[in-house]
């Protein structure tokens, strides 16, 4: 399996913290997100890990890791991201996606490792006890998620109306099946440029319109659920609190810190 993890933004949210290093070179709890992702993927045997990068690059580069630099960075989004590192996207290799502001759980990752689908994500079925924890108003925040049978994916990334559109929260964590790799990439060349996409432009699509796009044009995506065991770094107040949280020893039914230490 080969793991790309994108990292290729500065993370203005976490400023001052970006200021003079990549969003994912932020440390949580002492080390830096991307050393505590590529722990948890080299736990379940994946050492075939290459980083998307972009905004100081070459700090991810000194780390050892593979680096692959989106150097349009600055006027592009997660899927533009992605297909940066297409020559690397092995067509007889299972595919493992991860956002670079993210942490998990070797759990999480076993659960999403398990599923055998076209194209699985992960998410999380108790994400509304991890959003209270940093949103008065989680609904303000969250996106709309909606299962079919069998953990079939149906719909996600839309404003929700009610708590009801949303049966779990996106992760960004995401896997591609071997045959389905050579497929993935044909399916982006052939997509239309000049259409919006959730109204973004095609360099600048959410990743979850991508994953929409596909469900729409039929392909079987399905999820893998957790209960917590994760964690995003979006803002500097995100970090302050999970600090806050790990001193108090309230950190762990989220995110265990131990498991990368």
């Amino acid at each position: 399996m080969k793991a790309l993890i994108l990292a290729a933004g500065q993370g203005t949210r976490l400023r001052p913290l970006t200021d003079d290093r990549p969003k994912c070179m932020v440390e949580l709890a002492g080390k830096p997100l991307l050393e505590r992702q590529a722990a948890t993927l080299r736990g379940a045997g994946i050492s075939d890990i290459t980083v998307v990068a972009g905004y100081r690059a070459e700090q991810i580069a000194a780390t050892g890791l593979a680096v692959c630099v989106n150097r349009r960075f600055a006027s592009t989004n997660m899927v533009s991201t992605l297909f940066c590192a297409e020559s690397l996207m092995d067509e007889g290799e299972d595919l493992l996606i991860g956002y670079g502001d993210i942490v998990y759980e070797s759990r999480v990752l076993s659960s999403l490792l398990s599923v055998d689908a076209p194209v699985t994500v992960a998410i999380d079925s108790q994400w509304r006890r991890y959003w209270e924890l940093r949103l008065e108003d989680p609904l303000s925040d969250a996106e709309t998620l909606k299962l079919g049978p069998e953990g079939r994916l149906l719909e996600l990334g839309k404003k929700p109306q009610s708590y009801s559109d949303i049966e779990g929260q996106y992760l960004g964590l995401i896997k591609i099946r071997a045959d389905h790799v050579g497929p993935l990439k044909a399916f982006y060349r052939a997509m239309d440029r000049t259409a919006t996409y959730d109204g973004k432009d095609f360099d600048n699509m959410y990743m979850t319109s991508f994953i929409q796009y596909q469900i729409d044009q039929g392909w079987d995506v399905r999820v893998a659920p957790t209960q917590n065991g994760w964690l995003e770094v979006d803002s500097v107040s995100d970090l302050e609190l999970y600090h806050r949280m790990a001193a108090q020893g309230t950190l762990a039914p989220f995110y265990n810190v131990q498991e990368t230490q």
